[in-house]
C-alpha cells in the first residue's frame, strides 16, 4: 500500500525546520557544556587528565568520577543569559517582519529575487541610470519585494501598466506616490477627487496645477480654459501657425478619432457605413472650426445645419479641397444618408452641448482675465494637471482624452527639441484609464514613450476594460509593450488569471509514496512541475501585496507601501484636510483600512507561518 507524502500541505515545512532547529540546539548545548567544564576546570586546577577528551568527560561527569568544577555552573548561567538576550533583540526585527507577512508570502521563495531583479532593485544602477540622464530621480517606486525587502522601482526607461479591482490600494499606495515623488510635469486621469485632494498642496509647492473639471467631481471652479481647436491650428500670433497649417488635417482626424472613440465606450460596435463617414465630418468640421478661429462649439452646432455651405466655402478658401469635397458629398446626399451621418456626427460630439462643459473649453470673449492652458509650455515646467470625468450622461471622458493626448505630444515634440528624450521625465497616471481616458492609439504608442522619458502608467480595473476599449488585439499589445507589469488581486476573470499564472512560472515540487510489503517499508521521491501560483491563489490575493512581471526579469512578489508609510505623509494628509470635504471620515477610513490590511497579515502568518 502506498501513501502520499503530506510535506507540501502548510505547517510541514515549519515541522522540518523545527526539527531541524532543534538538532542544532542540541549540539550547541553539548558543546556549550563541554567547554564550560574545560574552562572551568582550568580556572579550578581540577580534572587535567579529562579536559582533552569530551567523551571521557561526559562519561566521567555522569558516573561522578569526574568533579564538575563550580566556576563551569557561572560559565553556563552567564551564557544562558547572554543567549537569551540576542534571542530577544534577533526576535524583534523577526516577529515585526512576520506580523507583515501573508498566505500568499510563500510563494515569494519561488519568485525572481536578488540578482535576479538587480535592474530594478540595485540602488547603485538605479542612480547611476540616473545620473546619466542627468538627474537624480531614479523612476516610479512599485513596492518592497517581500523576499529582500529592496525597493523595486520602474525606472526612467519603463513604462508600466496595472491591472486591479476596486478598493485594492491603487491610488493610496501607486498613484498618490507617483505624483508626489516625480520630480518634472505630470499629468494625472481618474474619476474620482481623491488624486487630486491628496497631492495638490505638494505639487503646488514644485509648479502651476491644473485642474479640468467640467463634471465638478471636485468642485473646481472655473478659474482657466483650453482650447482644444488650438491642437489643430494655433492662433495667428503663435509661431508655430504657419507649420500648422501644413498638417492641420492629420490633428482635426486625431482630435475626431478621440470623439468616435468616446462616442462608443460602451464597447458596441459602430456601422460599419455611417461610423466612418460620420467621424469624417466631425474631422472636416473640426478643421474648419480651427482655420476659421471659431469655438469648437461651432462644429456640433454644423451638425445641426440644414445646409453647411459656410464649412465648404472655409476649407476650400484654406486649400483643404479634399475635405470641403468631402463635407458637400454628405451634405448633397440622399436625405437618409445624410440623416444618418450627420446624427452620427452630432453623437460624436454630443458632449459639447452641456452647458457645464463650455466654459472650460471657450473663452469668453476679449475681457476674460482666465489664463488659457497651453500643452507646449505646461510639458516645459514642473506643473501638474488633473483631468477628471466621469461616466454616463455628460460626461467629458472625450475631452479628458483629447487634452491627455494632446499633452502627450507635446511632450514628445518637446523630447525631441532635446535630443530625443525629456531631460526630466514626465509622469502620466492614467487611473481609471478604460473609463475616463478612451485614447485609441496608446498602444501603439507604449512601445517607444519610454525611451522618450515619458513615464505612462496606465491602470485598469480588468483585462475585460481595457478589451472593451481597445479591443483584444489591442490590450494584448498594451500589455506587451508595457516594460512594468503588475497586479495587484481583486479580479475574477478566469482567463486573465489563468494567464497571469503561466507568466509567473512553475516550480519543481518533490513528492513521496511509502510503499509497504512483506519486505518491508520504502520509500520513492518524484519531481513534479507545479504552477507557482494557481488561479485561484491570485484571485485571493491580499491587499497590501501585488506581483510584478518585469522585462528581463522573472516574476516577483512585492509589498505595496501606503502613503501612510511614506515620507510624505503629513504633507498628505495635511492636503487632504485641505481640500477634502469629507477629510475626516476620509483620513479614518484609510487608518481602519490599513488596520485591516495589518490583522489579515497577522493573522494568516499565524495560519500558514
Amino acid at each position: 500500500m502506498s501513501e502520499p507524502n503530506r510535506r507540501s500541505q502548510p505547517g510541514s515545512g515549519r515541522d522540518q525546520l523545527i526539527l531541524f532547529a532543534l538538532g542544532i540546539g542540541g549540539v550547541l548545548v553539548l558543546v556549550g557544556v563541554y567547554l564550560a567544564f574545560r574552562v572551568g576546570s582550568e580556572w579550578d586546577g581540577v580534572n587535567a587528565d579529562t579536559r582533552e577528551n569530551p567523551v571521557k568527560a561526559f562519561f566521567g561527569i555522569g558516573s561522578g568520577s569526574v568533579l564538575w568544577p563550580g566556576s563551569a555552573t557561572l560559565l553556563l548561567i552567564g551564557a544562558a543569559v547572554l543567549l537569551i538576550a540576542a534571542a530577544v533583540l534577533i526576535s524583534i526585527p523577526v516577529r515585526r517582519a512576520s506580523k507583515k507577512r501573508t498566505r500568499v508570502d510563500r510563494f515569494s521563495r519561488y519568485m525572481g529575487q536578488g540578482s535576479a531583479l538587480a535592474a530594478y532593485t540595485d540602488a547603485r544602477a538605479l542612480r547611476a541610470k540616473a545620473e546619466k540622464f542627468g538627474g537624480t530621480w531614479t523612476g516610479v517606486s512599485v513596492g518592497r519585494t517581500v523576499v529582500g525587502n529592496r525597493e523595486f522601482v520602474s525606472g526612467l526607461e519603463e513604462v508600466y501598466m496595472e491591472i486591479a479591482g476596486p478598493r485594492t490600494g491603487k491610488s493610496t499606495s501607486r498613484c498618490i506616490p507617483a505624483i508626489v515623488n516625480a520630480v518634472g510635469a505630470v499629468l494625472s486621469t481618474s474619476n474620482k477627487r481623491d488624486l487630486v485632494d491628496s497631492t495638490r498642496d505638494i505639487r503646488a509647492q514644485r509648479g502651476p496645477v491644473w485642474v479640468f473639471d467640467p463634471q465638478q467631481i471636485a468642485m473646481e471652479p472655473v478659474t482657466w480654459w483650453w482650447n482644444p481647436l488650438a491642437y489643430i491650428v494655433p492662433e495667428p500670433m503663435d509661431p508655430r501657425y504657419k507649420t500648422a497649417l501644413m498638417t492641420a488635417d492629420v490633428r482635426a482626424a486625431k482630435l475626431a478619432s478621440h470623439f468616435a472613440n468616446g462616442s462608443k465606450a460602451d464597447g458596441a460596435k459602430g456601422d460599419a457605413f455611417f461610423e466612418p463617414k460620420g467621424e469624417n465630418l466631425v474631422k472636416s468640421f473640426l478643421l474648419a472650426a480651427a482655420l476659421d478661429q471659431r469655438s469648437i462649439i461651432d462644429a456640433y452646432m454644423w451638425t445641426t445645419e440644414i445646409s453647411v455651405t459656410e464649412v465648404v466655402d472655409i476649407l476650400t478658401g484654406h486649400g483643404f479641397i479634399t475635405d470641403a469635397a468631402s463635407v458637400r458629398g454628405n451634405d448633397n446626399a440622399a436625405p437618409d444618408q445624410r440623416s444618418g451621418v450627420f446624427e452620427t456626427a452630432a453623437k460624436m460630439l454630443a458632449c459639447l452641448q452641456y452647458a457645464q462643459i463650455r466654459p472650460w473649453i471657450t473663452g469668453a470673449g476679449p475681457y476674460d482675465s482666465r489664463p488659457r492652458f497651453d500643452a507646449h509650455e505646461f510639458v516645459r515646467s514642473t506643473g501638474t494637471l488633473y483631468s477628471l470625468s466621469r461616466e454616463g450622461a455628460g460626461t467629458a471622458s472625450t475631452l479628458v482624452t483629447a487634452l491627455t493626448a494632446e499633452v502627450a505630444e507635446a511632450a514628445e515634440a518637446y523630447a525631441t527639441e532635446q535630443g530625443g528624450r525629456l531631460r526630466v521625465p514626465m509622469v502620466c497616471v492614467l487611473d481609471e484609464a478604460a473609463n475616463v481616458c478612451l485614447w485609441r492609439e496608446l498602444p501603439q504608442l507604449y512601445s517607444h514613450y519610454g525611451s522618450r522619458g515619458i513615464l505612462l502608467m496606465t491602470i485598469l480595473q480588468a483585462w475585460s476594460q481595457g478589451v472593451r476599449v481597445w479591443g483584444k488585439e489591442g490590450m494584448d499589445q498594451l500589455w506587451s509593450a508595457a516594460n512594468v507589469k503588475v497586479y495587484g488581486g481583486g479580479v475574477d476573470e478566469e482567463d486573465f488569471l489563468g494567464r497571469l499564472s503561466r507568466l509567473i512560472g512553475n516550480y519543481d515540487k518533490e513528492t513521496s509514496t511509502v510503499t509497504h510489503s512483506r519486505q518491508g517499508r520504502s520509500t520513492s521521491f518524484q519531481l513534479q512541475r507545479q504552477a507557482i501560483m494557481e488561479i485561484g491563489d491570485l484571485r485571493a490575493l491580499p491587499r497590501g501585496r501585488a506581483v510584478v512581471l518585469a522585462s528581463g526579469a522573472p516574476a516577483t512578489m512585492v509589498r505595496t507601501i501606503p502613503w501612510m508609510e511614506t515620507e510624505h505623509a503629513d504633507a498628505i494628509a495635511a492636503s487632504v484636510r485641505a481640500h477634502d470635504p469629507g477629510a475626516q471620515k476620509t483620513l479614518t477610513d484609510l487608518e481602519k483600512e490599513a488596520a485591516k490590511v495589518r490583522d489579515e497579515q497577522q493573522k494568516w502568518e499565524r495560519t500558514w507561518a
